[in-house]
């Protein structure tokens, strides 16, 4: 268990949607109550045609920080391998005074090999990008304490993947938030190799760190167990060009009757 608020994001995906169905869908998200408005770094859609319509995600970050009020913001999450790691920072610190100091910078490693081939990028192996992000967070860490001006708070830094040895590990290092894809299972015995390495690097990373998961479907099935494992913020993925935002809504219920007690 802990102490801190339960959340609810949403993982608004950009595919198969004109640009105003996802301003839409933004403008309703932050209307309904979320407390987070995510989209992802890709190229191509993931899900459906895959030639389908699809968006990159810093613009569009862009536009969010003037588009909305109250919500923080930002990519679950964005690929190392895409932007030198200053640039990708004084992005964020840009992105960050365009918001009001709502901007989460969330970053994992990368794994969809198409967007790597289609833009030029090397894939490399799995092994050679989680080195690359290792390498990376220094230099993302030091260019924005070095940006004029200065973020508007320190940024949280949101790292996504599950890798126990490596990914945990720079995690332990650098991260504010932790994005665990799985289920209680899989959050749980990683949470608790999570605080093994915060132990090893001397961050009380169970204290410092929050967890982060995706979910689906009826809170009730789920949502008491993933926040007895430790979860406080939990993201609902929805994709174009509807953007059904239902089991959003259900999310967003069942966080307000855990805060009434």
């Amino acid at each position: 268990m802990t102490d801190r608020p339960i959340r609810i994001a949403v993982q608004l995906q950009p595919e198969h949607a004109d640009y105003s169905q996802i301003r839409d869908a933004v403008l309703r998200a932050e209307d309904m109550g979320v407390d987070v408005i995510f989209n992802w770094d890709h190229f191509y859609p993931l899900h459906g045609d895959p030639e389908g319509k699809h968006f990159e995600c810093w613009t569009m970050l862009g536009a969010w920080a003037e588009q909305t009020e109250r919500v923080e913001i930002g990519a679950l999450v964005t690929c190392n391998s895409y932007r030198n790691p200053d640039l990708l920072a004084d992005m964020a610190r840009t992105v960050d005074h365009m918001s009001g100091g709502r901007l989460i910078l969330g970053i994992g490693a990368g794994w969809f090999r198409k967007d790597y081939d289609r833009f030029g990028y090397e894939f490399g192996t799995a092994g050679s990008r989680i080195a690359e992000l290792s390498a990376a967070m220094p230099r993302i860490v030091e260019r924005l304490a070095a940006g004029n001006p200065a973020p508007t708070r320190d940024i949280p830094i949101m790292i996504g993947g599950g890798g126990e040895r490596k990914t945990l590990r720079i995690v332990a290092e650098h991260a504010d938030i932790w994005h665990s894809f799985g289920g209680v299972d899989v959050l749980t015995r990683k949470s608790a190799i999570l605080d093994e390495h915060g132990t090893s690097v001397g961050r009380d990373t169970a204290r410092l760190v929050e967890r982060s998961v995706d979910v689906v479907g009826d809170p009730a099935r789920t949502g008491d167990a993933l926040v007895a494992a430790g979860a406080t913020l939990f993201t609902i993925g929805t994709n174009g060009p509807g953007y059904d935002l239902s089991d959003v809504k259900r999310w967003i219920d069942w966080r307000d009757a855990q805060a009434a007690g």
